[in-house]
C-alpha cells in the first residue's frame, strides 16, 4: 500500500476536500466578477513580471503573442487559489455550525444553484 511507503500516517478527510471543492465551485460560479477582475489582476502581473527577463524590445515583441496567451492560461489557473481557500473557510465555519453532513449536502446544492444561475444568466454582448 501507499501508507507503507510514508513513515508517517496522513489522513484525509473526504468529506473536507468534496465540501471545500464545491463550495469553491460555487463561488467561483457566483462571483463572475472577482473571478474576471482577478484574472485581469494576474494576467497583468504575469506580462509585467516577464517584461523584466527580456534585454531587447526586439526578442520581447516577437514572442508577445505566445506569451500573453501563455500568461492567460497561468492566470485562468492561479485564479482559482482564492475560491480555494475562501471555499476551505466556508467549509468550516458552516460545518461547525450545522455539521459536516449538512454542510456537504449544502455546498453540492449551492453549486448546482451557481451553475443554474450562471447558465441561465443572459449574456451581454458588450461585455468581453
Amino acid at each position: 500500500m501507499f501508507t507503507d511507503l510514508l513513515p508517517l500516517s496522513l489522513h484525509v478527510d473526504a468529506a473536507l476536500l468534496a465540501s471545500s471543492g464545491l463550495w469553491s465551485l460555487a463561488l467561483y460560479l457566483a462571483l463572475p466578477a472577482v473571478s474576471d477582475r482577478l484574472m485581469d489582476l494576474l494576467i497583468r502581473w504575469f506580462d509585467f513580471a516577464e517584461r523584466s527577463l527580456y534585454f531587447s524590445t526586439e526578442e520581447f515583441e516577437k514572442t508577445r503573442t505566445v506569451r500573453e496567451s501563455q500568461n492567460a492560461f497561468y492566470a485562468s489557473i492561479f485564479s482559482v487559489i482564492p475560491f480555494l481557500g475562501f471555499g476551505f473557510l466556508v467549509h468550516l465555519f458552516l460545518s461547525q455550525a450545522i455539521g459536516t453532513v449538512a454542510t456537504l449536502g449544502l455546498s453540492g446544492l449551492a453549486s448546482a444553484t451557481a451553475g443554474v444561475w450562471e447558465t441561465m444568466k443572459p449574456k451581454n454582448s458588450n461585455q468581453k
